[in-house]
């Protein structure tokens, strides 16, 4: 793995040229450009917000603690972060069948592709950031947001998240060669992952509910849920997870990266041969 990220390091020309590239082509025929990438998680906010915010207010509030002033940002810091695991993840899925002759005929580590479309996605999100924080701005200048040290919780966020996408990318950018399935699958999945994220809902919610302990013990293995969880810290500090989750976000992120890192180069041989 040490050897890969070294060659990798050494091509990172590549990988910003490709990144360059799949931006300039997602938006080359759009009159708003990258403003796409903000409109779309402001209008699913919005609708959360009516739904959540207005028809059931009285039911999120409760286990809203510090953000039940300002869920509008809650919802807007969470969708923002979503937006770059769904996007990235459906990308990454097809990122070598759908680039198979500049993957042959390149000569770079064939992990620039996926993680290239895990370093696109990233860029909207950071693209995003300063309408969040305008949007923060607002909500403090009201006094209905105290932001601190809890800002801190932003790049370990990003990091977490960052290795747990990697992992994810190259496992099933290698498996959806060999299996096609993966990338119709991945489309039902990522539905699921939604709902079963602290996206729109505090964790509380979950934690205070009379599912079966298992259910919330499983629940919570879902790196994602710890990886939200400080996104949504960076404004509110009662929202910072606790030790246990944290740790258990980290390592199982952790072992996401080297595992998926361990898969894609065993099964390189047969996705080149497969291409």
């Amino acid at each position: 793995m040490t050897s890969g990220v070294g060659a990798l390091w050494a091509h990172r020309n590549s990988l910003r040229i490709l990144v360059r590239r799949d931006l300039a082509v997602k938006y080359q025929q759009s009159v708003l450009g990258y403003l796409w990438s903000l409109i779309e998680p402001l209008g699913m906010g919005a609708i959360y917000w009516f739904v959540f915010g207005v028809l059931y207010s009285g039911d999120t509030s409760r286990h809203l603690g510090q953000a039940a002033a300002s869920y509008p940002l809650f919802l807007i810091t969470g969708i923002f972060a979503w937006m770059w695991t769904s996007s990235a993840l459906s990308e990454a899925t097809n990122a070598l069948t759908g680039q198979a002759r500049l993957i042959t005929t390149m000569n770079v580590p064939r992990q620039v592709f996926p993680i290239g479309r895990i370093t696109g996605r990233f860029a909207e999100y950071a693209a995003g950031l300063p309408i969040l924080v305008a949007i923060a701005v607002g909500y403090a200048a009201r006094g209905e947001v105290h932001p601190g040290w809890s800002v801190l919780a932003l790049p370990l966020a990003v990091a977490v998240q960052a290795m747990l996408l990697v992992g994810l990318a190259l496992l099933l950018s290698a498996l959806n060669v060999l299996m096609r399935d993966i990338e119709r699958f991945m489309r039902l999945l990522i539905r699921l992952l939604f709902y079963a994220t602290p996206i729109i809902y505090p964790l509380s919610l979950v934690r205070e509910s009379t599912v079966p302990g298992w259910v919330k013990t499983g629940y919570e293995l879902n790196p994602l849920v710890g990886i939200f969880q400080l996104h949504h810290a960076v404004w509110y500090p009662d929202q910072f997870p606790d030790a246990r989750l944290l740790a258990t976000t980290i390592v199982v992120s952790l072992l996401v990266l080297v595992a998926g890192w361990w898969a894609f180069r065993r099964l390189e041989p047969a996705v080149l041969k497969e291409l």
